[in-house]
């Protein structure tokens, strides 16, 4: 698959990043920072997994969808197979994101 210009120019920010980011807007230490971003996952983590939505201002919505079982084909023998149901993790924007991105 080709990458576009655009896409090989941009950087992608890790954890790494996003800690010394939060570490230089909030004047914490860069350990202080991964331990403040590692809780947020972690809780956010556990929200899900208790069946919660996750709101977070500004920030948006984290939710677990269930996506039922289904009939597929196994590609190679074309040979039917059932897909179990499942759940995974969804995440929607805030009107905030949105608009301070356009």
């Amino acid at each position: 698959m080709k990458r576009s210009s655009e896409t090989k120019n941009k950087k992608i920010t890790g954890k790494l990043d996003l800690v010394a980011s939060i570490s230089t807007l909030s004047g914490l230490s860069k350990s202080t920072s991964g331990l403040a971003l590692a809780y947020l996952l972690v809780s956010i983590q556990k929200g899900l997994k208790e069946g919660k939505d996750v709101r977070i201002k500004g920030l948006g919505i984290f939710r677990v969808v269930k996506r039922e079982a289904t009939m597929g084909r196994n590609p190679r023998t074309g040979e039917p197979i059932k897909i179990k149901a499942s759940k995974y993790p969804k995440f929607r924007a805030s009107k905030t994101l949105k608009d301070a991105i356009s």
